[in-house]
């Protein structure tokens, strides 16, 4: 029998996961299905872009692996039973190739399943802000947004990059508007001086009204309240102020982190199931100078190339490859003409070094386009070096003892 790998999720990380298997491993011996709630791949890094009215290219999932072997699922993950090996599938598209209900068995998991916003701990998030977690929220947010008249007022609560990026896009794609953002610290903290200050000339540019050390406890139908009894008055209240992983792996007996990531090795590997492996949001792996690295598209892809190298090594009898992912830029978009490439350290703190305006939007724009370019050609970012998995018996004896 074939040996079956069932990858979760076909966002960035188990997208690239799900190809670079199909390119390491013969497909005479592996059996790769992709299970995904939507059945194209979502380019996340855009879902603001999405959000102000722009339209994205479709990349359906199956078309991107026609031709590689892997098997797509469209469905979602209600369950994963880590002891027994399976995981429960339910509202699979009428294209699909099984039931609405269903439950897949495997040899080798790679979690991949990604995060959402992160707001249920502050009453009215839930009943009245929107969010570009996703892109059904998206275009929640896209069709409110277009209902509001010339002088309508839109508040996007959280400092960070999402939050800077999506009060920006809004701004620029929608001038007649009044937009805010307030923030519990500073805006762009983690951010050079040089960067911070473009930001804040970029902001004053589009008219977006900063506010900075605001706690905002409320979340209202027309506003938000503050931990300092003050209002902050928005006709739409977007959240940006973190994200949370799905809570599928903490039901399962699988060795998660206080915040619901799975805890894996520095191949990817889950400390407490060794056929399960994790990546992207959804994994809490150590990075260069021993910090967990974060909830981003920049530890994605690494963390990818790491879990698919380690399986396909682990399953063909070759070494296991172990690097330290490290960062290298933080990169943030400020509307369609405008950007930051901020110079990091591997440890991820900024550097000297920044890249702005036109320039600095123009290679955010190459970075987010190659991103997505791989993984719109699956088996195309190496050469191919498909191996035959090791004779059965020494496998399972390598893997019991690794």
């Amino acid at each position: 029998m074939k040996h079956r790998i069932v990858v979760l999720g076909a966002g960035y990380a188990g997208a690239v996961t799900a190809g670079r298997l199909a390119r390491r491993l013969h497909r005479d011996d592996v059996e790769i299905t992709l299970v995904n709630a939507d059945p194209e791949f979502v380019e996340r890094v855009r879902l603001h872009q999405l959000a102000s009215g722009q339209e994205l290219r479709s990349r359906p999932l199956r078309d991107l692996y026609a031709r590689t072997g892997v098997r797509v699922r469209s469905a979602w993950v209600t369950a994963v039973d880590a002891d027994r090996k399976t995981v429960d599938l339910a509202g699979e598209d009428l294209a699909g190739e099984g039931p609405a209900g269903e439950t897949l068995g495997y040899d080798s998991l790679v979690y991949a399943l990604g995060s959402t916003s992160a707001g249920q701990g502050v009453p009215g998030v839930a009943e009245y802000a929107h969010n570009v977690s996703g892109k059904r929220d998206a275009l929640r947010l896209r069709a409110r947004l277009a209902e509001l008249e010339p002088g309508g007022t839109v508040l996007v609560v959280g400092g960070g990059l999402t939050g800077i990026e999506a009060a920006a896009e809004f701004a620029e794609a929608r001038p007649d508007l009044k937009v805010a953002l307030a923030a519990r610290g500073g805006v762009a903290d983690q951010l050079s001086d040089k960067a911070r200050r473009h930001l804040r000339r970029a902001f004053d540019r589009l008219g977006v009204t900063v506010h900075e050390g605001v706690d905002v406890t409320r979340v209202e139908a027309d506003g938000v309240v503050t931990s300092a009894g003050g209002r902050l008055p928005a006709q739409v209240t977007v959240w940006t102020a973190g994200f949370a992983v799905h809570p599928i792996a903490a039901a399962t007996t699988l060795e998660v982190s206080d915040t619901g990531r799975i805890v894996v090795d520095a191949t990817m590997r889950s400390l407490s199931h060794p056929d399960v492996y994790a990546v992207g949001d959804a994994a809490l792996a150590e990075g260069a100078g021993g910090k967990p690295l974060r909830m981003a598209c920049a530890t994605a892809s690494p963390m990818a190339w790491q879990a698919a190298d380690a399986l396909a090594a682990r399953l063909t009898g070759r070494k296991v490859p172990e690097t330290t992912i490290g960062y290298v830029t933080q990169c943030v978009s400020l509307g369609r003409r405008d950007g930051i490439l901020q110079k990091v350290t591997p440890e991820d703190e900024a550097t000297s070094t920044v890249l702005t305006g036109r320039a600095g939007a123009r290679v955010k724009e190459l970075i987010c386009a190659g991103a997505a370019w791989s993984v719109s050609h699956p088996t195309l970012m190496l050469p191919s070096r498909r191996h035959r998995l090791a004779p059965a018996r020494a496998r399972e004896a390598r893997l019991a003892n690794t």
